[in-house]
């Protein structure tokens, strides 16, 4: 399809970045997984962390596809996702308007949970906008130094995991507004399962590294892929969905824990084949399908780990 024949409605969704959006739910769906199983689940904080967690996710790819055409990092040689900014799709002034008013809706939805979870969540939710903003841009956009990685797992894995968690166990065994972390709102078995969607929160990134490098090396954009070369990115990936597959029998070590966390094993074939397919990737096209592929382990995953914290009592 050419950008002649896209609609301003269809540029407003390439914008959003549909495919995106299971790095945002899935950290939300492990983390009501566990409050289900330690029964301080509490269905409108969480509701409010999903649509919190989406918005942050679309204002930050907005935020992406402008800063990235303001530092020129989208040529037309780009072999991913078509970007509307750099493509002319939509001006950019748009874009950044859009993406502010999106981290907008995201603080009056978390002026709700902030109410739940006082100040943490008061302080996550400032640096989580501001990070999501300075991926991309700002005076040191982390995606352009190499941070990247480190911006993905801490903010889609540890902190909106235990996030998630924390506003519904406060919102169960604490009172309102609270200026420090209630005790037993966040334990380390939360702190465990986060690590899993963490790790494939930023596998999805280097694959998206991976197949920019070549672009991303002549523009200055310098992440780890181009820093490193793709042999590393191959090896990070492979690492990551290591540590991911790992950890499931690190929390079955817990004695309040049963067989059901190892759910998410029923994934494991998925993770190897992208495995395989990104160490023998040598095409932009290849790297495009399984960048989507990675998306849906992801939210396989989250969605076989919430399940198994929920059943995990069961005699399996």
């Amino acid at each position: 399809m050419s950008t002649q024949d896209i609609t301003r409605t269809r540029a407003w969704v390439m914008a959003a970045r549909p495919q995106t959006l299971p790095a945002a739910a899935a950290p939300v769906i492990v983390g009501t997984g566990l409050a289900v199983h330690e029964a301080v689940f509490a269905p409108l904080p969480a509701l409010a962390a999903l649509i919190g967690a989406l918005l942050i996710q679309i204002g930050t790819n907005f935020a992406n596809d402008y800063y990235d055409a303001l530092h020129g990092a989208d040529t037309p040689d780009r072999e991913g996702f078509t970007r509307v900014t750099a493509g002319g799709l939509i001006a950019a002034p748009s874009v950044k308007k859009a993406m502010y008013v999106t981290f907008l809706a995201a603080v009056l939805v978390g002026t709700y949970l902030v109410y739940i979870g006082g100040l943490p969540i008061l302080l996550i939710g400032l640096l989580s906008v501001a990070a999501g903003i300075a991926y991309t841009g700002g005076p040191y956009p982390l995606g352009y130094h190499g941070l990247g990685d480190i911006f993905v797992f801490v903010f889609f894995g540890l902190v909106a995991v235990t996030g998630t968690y924390y506003v519904q166990a406060t919102a169960v065994i604490a009172s309102p507004f609270p200026v420090w972390i209630p005790p037993e709102t966040i334990s380390i078995a939360v702190i465990i399962a986060s690590i899993p969607v963490g790790c494939l929160s930023t596998s999805i990134l280097v694959v998206n590294n991976l197949r920019d490098r070549a672009e991303d090396a002549q523009t200055g954009k310098r992440t780890l892929a181009v820093r490193f070369g793709p042999k590393f990115a191959r090896v990070e990936f492979a690492s990551l969905l290591f540590v991911a597959y790992v950890t499931p029998l690190w929390i079955l070590q817990y004695p309040q824990f049963s067989l059901g966390v190892l759910l998410p094993y029923l994934t494991l074939p998925f993770g190897v084949m992208a495995t395989q397919t990104v160490f023998r990737a040598n095409s932009g096209e290849i790297l495009n399908t399984t960048l989507e592929r990675v998306g849906k382990l992801l939210t396989g995953y989250a969605v076989l780990a919430g399940l198994g914290f929920v059943f995990t009592e069961l005699p399996w």
